[in-house]
């Protein structure tokens, strides 16, 4: 079966050049003789055109180059599962329809691929498992391609049908609890052995509640003074190119100020507006997977700091950090929602469900009781 597949004109590893541009024009050719908008397609294209195709009149407010990256990667993956393990996933396809595998395909591939993915996949049989948010992921991003495969008429049925709900439940999710006490132990411990770039790293995370993808991309002309209400604020740029203003504590500002000393960066108010606000000891801008390495590195120079602190330690967690510590000093939750740049109550929620079941417990609203003595 994977011969089979194989043989046929799919060939999304072959690094085949496109742009959008020509694909835009081959479906202006079969609209104007009223075909379907992908009747000439092939797999390769409509996969591409799926990806990269701009929606919004300003390119800014479409998919970011990192959300782009990861769903080609993730279907990029799919596809070579299929070839390399069809015989094992169970991909009976007999017939490839109009040399397409998408068209090809039926519910119970993707059903038995699923299945495959989760139990007996090279990941799985190297002793490893893919977290339930980790298939919730994978499953959300081959559903929504098939789906878009269906609505724009390329395949002739909704096979992603077969792809059975793969969600998350609350006790799944990781703990990314950290209250600002941890946040405390570790500034100090990075303040201890006079370690400057942490310092700042956590303490404008944590003060900010920004994505790592946010501190990355930050600039030098991104820290402006409030001529309102005196200070200075950060201009992120988020999710959807959607800005938001962070008001920047005092202190938080001397961090920054500390670190580009330490780096040996020119001052604020001397340094080239578009320059990466933080830097690698190379002066290049970070990366969020840099960002991440990074700090799992020099975190281990205060492991002592750490003890009693059972939080895998990532820039993410810092942004829960803010949330939490938010909601403690009673917060409302829309405004954490919005300083947090999420466009839905839950998502927030999800920051603080851990928090919300400890605070309304009816143990915390018992004001009279027998057991008073022992209480």
């Amino acid at each position: 079966m994977s011969q089979l597949m194989k043989s046929t004109t799919f060939d999304i590893f072959a690094g085949r050049g496109f742009s959008l541009e020509e694909l835009q024009e081959k479906i202006d050719a079969s609209e104007k003789v009223k075909q379907n908008p992908f009747a000439d397609f092939d797999d390769v294209e409509i996969l591409l055109w799926y990806i990269h195709e701009q929606k919004h009149a300003d390119a800014k407010n479409d998919r970011s180059a990192r959300t782009r990256k990861e769903y080609e990667n993730e279907l990029r993956l799919f596809i070579g599962h299929l070839l390399d393990h069809g015989t094992e996933i169970g991909v009976d396809i007999e017939t490839i329809e109009e040399g397409s595998l998408f068209k090809s395909l039926a519910p119970r591939h993707l059903r038995r691929y699923q299945e495959w993915l989760i139990n007996e996949s090279p990941h799985v049989q190297k002793g490893k498992a893919y977290s339930p948010a980790t298939v919730a992921r994978k499953t959300t991003i081959l559903k929504s391609f098939f789906r878009y495969l269906y609505k724009v008429g390329y395949i002739q049925a909704d096979i992603a049908d077969g792809l059975r709900i793969a969600s998350v439940r609350k006790d799944d999710r990781p703990d990314r609890d950290l209250g600002p006490q941890d946040v405390v132990a570790i500034l100090r411990g990075f303040q201890n052995i006079d370690h400057p770039v942490m310092f700042s790293i956590i303490l404008v995370l944590t003060a900010t509640g920004i994505r790592n993808e946010e501190f990355c991309r930050l600039k030098v002309g991104d820290v402006k003074g409030d001529r309102i209400h005196g200070g200075h604020y950060l201009e992120v740029t988020g999710k959807g190119n959607k800005k938001r203003q962070i008001p920047l504590k005092p202190k938080v500002v001397d961090s920054i100020r500390h670190f580009r000393q330490a780096r040996g960066l020119p001052a604020l108010s001397e340094a080239d507006p578009t320059a990466p606000l933080f830097t690698t000891s190379r002066g290049t801008a970070f990366s969020p997977s840099y960002v991440i390495s990074y700090m799992a590195k020099e975190l281990k120079k205060v492991e002592n700091e750490l003890e009693g602190i059972d939080v895998k330690l990532t820039p993410h967690v810092f942004r829960h950090a803010f949330a939490i510590t938010s909601r403690l000093n009673r917060v409302d939750l829309f405004v954490i929602m919005r300083s947090l740049g999420h466009e839905k109550m839950e998502t927030t929620m999800i920051y603080l469900e851990k928090i919300f079941a400890r605070q309304e417990n009816a143990v915390n609203q018992w004001s009279k009781s027998a057991l008073d003595e022992f209480l």
